[in-house]
């Protein structure tokens, strides 16, 4: 019998929309069965971040060398850092069957929409640009410049919805989480994920 491959589910959204929130709180969960993959990035990190379980801090040059090699699904640079998704685990973790869960900036999901068309596409939207901003503003990490170049890129990056398979709205963690899960279901049942499975076993295969 033809073993199902794992589903490769991609969110992004404008930087502040709560997409690391929302995944925490997506993982905090006892039934979730999805396989994190950490990102790297070249950025600094955050209070309270880890390296190895939030992000893979690296440095420019260590980047840099890594798209050299080929060894990365996506990267792109954002606000004067890179970021990126190691190719290797997510290969081989969706070759076990188990579903890989990616939490990337949006120029990362279009090039990966490119490479692996047949991957989950879901984009966390902000309800507004006014409260998007709100949040930039009470993480209090950035300055005003910064938060103004962030607002203004996420108005391109909503322009870009259109790459995406569905869209959630994150009013509440708890609400975008309880969407999430309801697309993941559905897409595992999609007759093209598992028409293969049946058509096998039907050749007693």
């Amino acid at each position: 019998m033809i073993k199902e491959r794992g589903l490769l589910i991609v969110l992004s959204g404008p930087s502040g929309v709560g997409k690391g929130t929302v995944r925490k709180e997506l993982f905090s969960q006892p039934n979730t069965n999805y396989e994190y993959s950490i990102s790297m990035t070249t950025r600094n990190p955050r209070e309270g971040e880890v390296d190895g379980v939030d992000y893979f801090f690296k440095t420019r040059d260590e980047f840099e060398a890594l798209i050299e090699q080929g060894g990365l699904l996506e990267h792109a640079e954002f606000v004067g850092n890179y970021y990126g998704t190691p190719i290797a685990y997510v290969n081989e973790t969706l070759d076990a069957g188990r579903d890989v869960f990616l939490e990337i900036e949006v120029q990362g999901a279009a090039q990966i929409r490119e490479k692996a068309p047949d991957a989950l596409f879901i984009f966390l939207a902000p309800p507004s640009l006014t409260e998007l901003k709100d949040r930039l503003v009470g993480r209090g990490t950035e300055t005003a410049d910064v938060i103004s170049k962030r607002i203004a890129t996420a108005s391109e990056e909503l322009e870009m919805m259109s790459l995406y398979d569905y869209v959630v709205e994150n009013d509440e963690v708890t609400n975008a989480c309880d969407r999430i899960n309801a697309i993941i279901k559905a897409e595992h049942c999609r007759r093209e994920r598992v028409e293969k499975r049946y058509l096998s076993m039907l050749r007693g295969e």
